[in-house]
Formats: C-alpha cells, sequence, structure tokens
C-alpha cells in the first residue's frame, strides 16, 4: 500500500519526525506553504529590484565580510560561494537518520515563508529527501551560531551538483546520483544560500530524534529497574502515591506511579519475610532520580517542538511590514543548553542503573557472588559490571556542558557562540552509552529472576523476561559474554513497551 504523502507546512513534533523518517513516507510542500514561500520572494525580488541599499547576505558579503557590497550581477555566484566555502565538515559522517531530520526541518524551516527562497528550491529539497539522496555531511565543524553553517553546507551541496551523497544507500558524487533521477542541478538565486546555511537543523535534527528517542528509553528503563527490583526481593513501599503526593514533582509522581504498575501482582513484591527494611537508594529512590530524568526529558521535548515551528534564518523578510531585518535567531543557545541538560538526564539514568547491577552481584539477598555457579571456578557477570561502569563513566565525562563554552569567530563578528551542535553529537553519544547500560543491567536481572520463583513475576516483568530468555537462553556457566551483550541490545532496542 502507498503511503499517503506528507505536506508540510508549520507543525512538526520530535515524534512526527520520527514516524515521517521510518515510515518511508513521501513529502512535499503544502499549498499554504507554497503561497507563503512564493509571497515572500516576490517582495524580496520587488526590494533587490528596486533599492540599492546594502541588505545583509544579499547584496553583501557574510559575516565580517558584511560591508562588502557586491554588484547585482554577481548575486548568484555570491549565493554559490557561500554554500561551496561554508563546506568545511571533518570528522565521522552523520547518521543517514538524521541528516533525513534536517532535511525536513530545513524545508519546514524554509516553508514558514520569511527566507526568501524560491518554491523550486524547496521542491529541490523534497526530491532529494523522496528519492532518497542523501548528503554526506559531518559530526564537526559547526560553532551552533550564524546557523549550524558546515554541516548544512555540506546538506546543500547536492542541490548544486556538488559533494557526494548516499543514493539508496550507495555512495556517489551528487551528480551521478541527480542524473540516474533525471535531476539537474538548480543555480540559487539572491538569499538562497545564506538561507540554506543560517539555521540550527542540524543541532535540531538530533534534539528531535534524542528527544523522541529519550522518552521510549526511559520507560523501558523503569521497566528493566522493576525487573531488577523482583530479582533484587527489594521493597514496594518507596513506590506508594503517598510519599510522592507530598513532593509532587510530575516526573517524580509519575515515576512512581509507572514502578506501581510495573509490580503490580509480583508475588515476589508483595511478600513481607525475608526483605531488609529498606533498599539501597539505586533502588528506594527510583521516584525521585528517574522522575528528575523524566522532567528533563520533557523539557527538551518542548523546547524542539517549540524550535520546530520557529523560524532560524537572517536576515529575516517580513512582507507585510514591508521589512527585512538582521537578528539572531539562528544561535543556538536554547538547543545548546537543552542538549547538555538531556546528556546529563540520560547519563543519571545509567548511572542508577549501573549501581543496582552492583548491588545485584553483591551476594547477598539469596543471590550468588558475582550470579556465578560454582562462584570461583566461574567469574560470572563480575566483568560485565567493569564494563558498564566504563560506560557509566564516559557519560558523566561527556557531560560537560558545552554550552558553557564560546569562541569568537568571523574576525570578531561572531564573538559568543552556543557550540550546541558539539553537545548535540556528544548527547547521541551518551544515549547510546545508557541504551546498553539499560542492556546490561537487563542481562543481570534476568540472570538474579534464576534464583527467584519466576512464578510469582509480575505479568508486567514476566513478558519482558520471557522474550529476553527466548533470545538468550540461560546458561549457568561462564560464556562469552560480549555475544549476550550485543544480544541483549537488540532485546532493549527491539522490545515494544
Amino acid at each position: 500500500m502507498t503511503m499517503e504523502t506528507f505536506h508540510i507546512n508549520t507543525y512538526l513534533t520530535p515524534a512526527l519526525i520520527q514516524e515521517i523518517i521510518h515510515s518511508g513516507r513521501k513529502v512535499a510542500l503544502h499549498p499554504e506553504a507554497q503561497v507563503r514561500v512564493k509571497t515572500c520572494r516576490e517582495y524580496l525580488e520587488r526590494k533587490i529590484a528596486g533599492d540599492s541599499t546594502p541588505i545583509y547576505g544579499i547584496n553583501t558579503g557574510f559575516g565580517a565580510l558584511c560591508n562588502s557590497i557586491i554588484p547585482a550581477q554577481e548575486l548568484e555566484l555570491l549565493q554559490k560561494n557561500i554554500v561551496i566555502s561554508h563546506a568545511c565538515g571533518a570528522g565521522a559522517e552523520v547518521p543517514s537518520d538524521v541528516v533525513k531530520a534536517m532535511l525536513l526541518l530545513k524545508i519546514q524551516n524554509l516553508a514558514l515563508g520569511h527566507s526568501g527562497v524560491r518554491v523550486e528550491t524547496l521542491h529541490m529539497l523534497c526530491e532529494l529527501y523522496n528519492r532518497d539522496i542523501i548528503p554526506v555531511v559531518y559530526e564537526m565543524g559547526s560553532l551552533g551560531a550564524s546557523g549550524d553553517l558546515a554541516p548544512l553546507a555540506h546538506m546543500s551541496l547536492p542541490l548544486l551538483g556538488e559533494g557526494k551523497v548516499y543514493h539508496q544507500g550507495i555512495l556517489k558524487t551528487s551528480s551521478e546520483a541527480l542524473a540516474s533521477e533525471g535531476l539537474s542541478p538548480i543555480k540559487l538565486g539572491a538569499k538562497e544560500g545564506l538561507a540554506l546555511l543560517n539555521g540550527t537543523q542540524f543541532m535540531g535534527a538530533y534534539g528531535n530524534i534524542l528527544a523522541a528517542n529519550s522518552l521510549v528509553l526511559w520507560e523501558k528503563s523503569m521497566l528493566v529497574a522493576a525487573l531488577s527490583l523482583e530479582a533484587y526481593n527489594g521493597q514496594k513501599a518507596p513506590f506508594l502515591s503517598p510519599i510522592h503526593a507530598v513532593r509532587p514533582h510530575k516526573g517524580q509522581v509519575y515515576a512512581a506511579q509507572q514502578m506501581r504498575r510495573w509490580i503490580e501482582n509480583s508475588g515476589i513484591i508483595n511478600e513481607t519475610e525475608g526483605k531488609d527494611v529498606q533498599d539501597p537508594y539505586s533502588f528506594r529512590c527510583i521516584p525521585q532520580v528517574m522522575g528528575a530524568s523524566y522532567d528533563a526529558i520533557t523539557y527538551v521535548h518542548e523546547t524542539f517542538n517549540t524550535e520546530n515551528q520557529s523560524v532560524s534564518d537572517n536576515p529575516l523578510i517580513f512582507p507585510d511590514e514591508d521589512l527585512i531585518v538582521s537578528g539572531g535567531n539562528f544561535h543556538g543557545q536554547p538547543l545548546a543548553i537543552a542538549l547538555d541538560m538531556l546528556a546529563i538526564a540520560l547519563s543519571e539514568i545509567g548511572s542508577i542503573s549501573e549501581r543496582r547491577m552492583y548491588r545485584m552481584l553483591a551476594g547477598k539477598r539469596g543471590l550468588p557472588p558475582f550470579l556465578a555457579e560454582n562462584a570461583g571456578l566461574n567469574s560470572g557477570y563480575m566483568i560485565l559490571q567493569y564494563a558498564t561502569a566504563s560506560i557509566a563513566s564516559k557519560n558523566k565525562q561527556l557531560c560537560t556542558p558545552a554550552s558553557a563554552d564560546s569562541l569568537e569567530s568571523s574576525n570578531g563578528q561572531e564573538d559568543h557562540v552556543s557550540m550546541g551542535a558539539n553537545a548535540a553529537v556528544k548527547c547521541m553519544q551518551v544515549f547510546e552509552n545508557c541504551e546498553r547500560i539499560i542492556a546490561y543491567e537487563l542481562l543481570t536481572a534476568a540472570r538474579g529472576m534464576e534464583y527467584r520463583d519466576k512464578e510469582k513475576m509480575s505479568p508486567n516483568t514476566k513478558s519482558l523476561y520471557s522474550q529476553f530468555r527466548a533470545l538468550i537462553p540461560h546458561k549457568p556457566e561462564d560464556v562469552f559474554m560480549h555475544e549476550d551483550m550485543e544480544k541483549a541490545l537488540i532485546c532493549i532496542q527491539n522490545y515494544k513497551i
């Protein structure tokens, strides 16, 4: 069945971006967006033809060269030059899903009708997306202000037939990919190169994907925590609603509610005999720690949702007000701070998860040391915890805030920058590391359950345990642990909650 085309207009959310990318839907400009874009372009062209006043980036140079006036006959070359000269990315290639999100966000941003681009240019961006011509973009090179200049330049090169792309998964030159689809490179008009490069779509693409995926990972981590609580023979008292009613942070209340949901009808948790009076903080304080992370994730989600509906170009064009004005909407500080906050929130999810693993290996509460059969001959999960601790520590190192840093550029014209692009890339690393830690806690909790009465498990945790064991059968002796670690990661990634 052919998927319905999504018509980009004024509304993209993190979840919707994920749905469009993973469903394979085609995209096109909404008729209302076409009217806005056309109206703005016609106004700009009249303004250029009838007024020789310098307008930044339209008939001037860029950055510190803003006072250099460009002759009318060279305006087209000016726009080409900004794209090819700014394509200074370095490092690893950006994942294709992130580049696809960049394309969607750039189309959305320009479709709001304050950038002065032509409808034809937006149609060409849609063609790249729809025909699976995905530009090669690099992780490093953006300061997160003046727009994500370097990565957006690489994203824009294929419009000119320059640079490299993945065409249906195969690396090609842009010119080869365009020709194979019967497309021709376009020539950029006044303002268009600048409009393509200005904006927050690099950090925005990462942020939208991370915001959506972090909410899902948070929910999965709560279910794994519930399984660990059963394996550790923990208490249910810390999750009772009266505790959280008198400290009603939204995330804390919700986290306690989720824990009650996951351990509902657990005979193991409902038993009163043989339990310690109190559990360690990594179990007892799940609502407080995980709730704080949940609140941070929801703030990040709201921040990127707002940015998706915003114009981050410069200068901005307001035809109804007869106004073309330079401002600073390209500055990524709101996103940079949100991404740094998200990295901390994710790191804490992983940190408390690793501590629960550590507790389950301590040889207490009826569990053997390191969950090892015949401990000594077998090491059990001793080194799994070492590896997990290393990853948790790496996350803490990655939580140094990028947004607190700034280096001036463009001969001092751009004297404060957000470093939001760096925040985005390292936040993705923290997310991937956190996902692994949760998977390794699942390994540990499932092993701990081998020493409990599995018939008394909560139906919710038993569903996760059963799916896990279908992928990784219990083996009491020492095994090649890396293979099980990778399978556990697949289980976490694929589990539907």
